[in-house]
């Protein structure tokens, strides 16, 4: 039987497994791999107290409630990003699709909600199956495949909206606005729904066997292969669920800013990426969950909330933590790793 990583925890009857482990090594081990699996928690709390007693504004309200709302985007670009980089994959298109669906979303708005829905989650899904069908079927690198859909999405896009001259607007009486500027319970609808996107995606993950299919593919593909595991389609699947979370995100930043707006997703690709690694997803494949995912998002808009309050510092000082942050998870993650391998 093995984990979700593809690493043997006992044997088929079900005994323990026999080892010649010393001393210790157990407790090590589950320390390293809650370490893992929960330092993006730990960290998040940390940091959460820290501005709340650094900063009187903080944990007001409208600040909770503005970070909660421009973390729910990225969240549900990094639900489908999870998912690829789990199979060891990678996907740089997801920021161009982003801002791809806005625009098709505010456009199709004119033709009610559905088609305001519909429209962005067909095409930006539709890139996302080509993009699995190349990676998968032709063996093409997923760096390569995805950039080229990056840069082709950001093509049409400008096309669209004449070089980005032309902002379609939503009508702000309409269903489709109200999805995005609804409230309850004092919470943003775009936040509800990003949460029963996780919660599905987390069923689907860890409960179905589509969600084994992923981890083995990630774990070890030629193995999985020898198992009878359908990679090819299982990459597919996972690149297909990128571009429809992007697209989503994208509809549903339009309907919150009532507009299609071409300048953004810029980056955000790197953003997804990193919130899913920094929640404790590893980028070799094999392990990862979707609930550290959303910490890492949350731990990314805290930190870029705390730069904001500071005040004297430059926006640009967010990318710099938040790439040094990434780097310490990551230097952490492998140490962390090779750490369990010698035990």
């Amino acid at each position: 039987m093995t984990t979700e990583t593809g690493e043997a925890t006992m044997r088929t009857d079900g005994s323990a497994p026999v080892t010649d482990d010393p001393p210790g090594a157990g407790r090590a081990e589950r320390l390293s791999a809650l370490a893992q699996q929960h330092g993006a928690l730990v960290t998040l709390v940390i940091a959460m107290v820290a501005a709340s007693l650094s900063f009187d504004t903080f944990l007001t309200g409208d600040n909770l409630e503005n970070m909660a709302l421009s973390s729910a985007f990225l969240a549900v670009v990094a639900l489908g990003m999870t998912f690829v980089i789990v199979t060891g994959g990678i996907d740089l298109s997801v920021g161009s699709l982003f801002a791809l669906g806005g625009v098709l979303a505010a456009w199709g708005s004119q033709y009610g909600t559905v088609v305001a829905l519909l429209l962005p989650l067909a095409v930006c899904g539709l890139i996302g199956l080509v993009n699995g069908l190349l990676i998968a079927r032709s063996r093409l690198a997923p760096f390569i495949v995805t950039l080229a859909a990056m840069l082709g999405a950001r093509g049409v896009l400008l096309s669209l909206t004449d070089e980005g001259s032309r902002t379609y607007l939503v009508d702000k009486d309409s269903f489709f606005a109200r999805l995005g500027q609804g409230s309850l319970l004092g919470v943003g609808a775009p936040v509800w729904i990003t949460l029963v996107l996780f919660v599905l995606g987390a069923l689907v993950l860890r409960r179905t066997r589509f969600g084994q299919y992923v981890y083995a593919v990630g774990g070890n593909e030629d193995a999985a292969a020898l198992m009878g595991v359908p990679v090819a389609r299982t990459k597919v699947g996972v690149y297909t669920l990128s571009g429809l979370c992007a697209g989503l995100a994208g509809a549903l930043n339009a309907a919150w800013l009532v507009s299609g707006v071409t300048i953004l997703g810029s980056g955000m690709e790197l953003e997804a990426i990193s919130a899913v690694v920094i929640g404790g997803t590893l980028l070799t494949g094999g392990f990862g969950f979707l609930s550290g995912s959303l910490v890492g998002v949350a731990l990314l808009k805290v930190i870029q909330n705390v730069i904001n309050q500071i005040g004297s510092l430059d926006s640009a000082y967010q990318q710099v933590v938040s790439g040094a942050f990434l780097a310490v998870v990551v230097i952490a993650q492998t140490w962390l790793g090779r750490r369990r391998r010698v035990l």
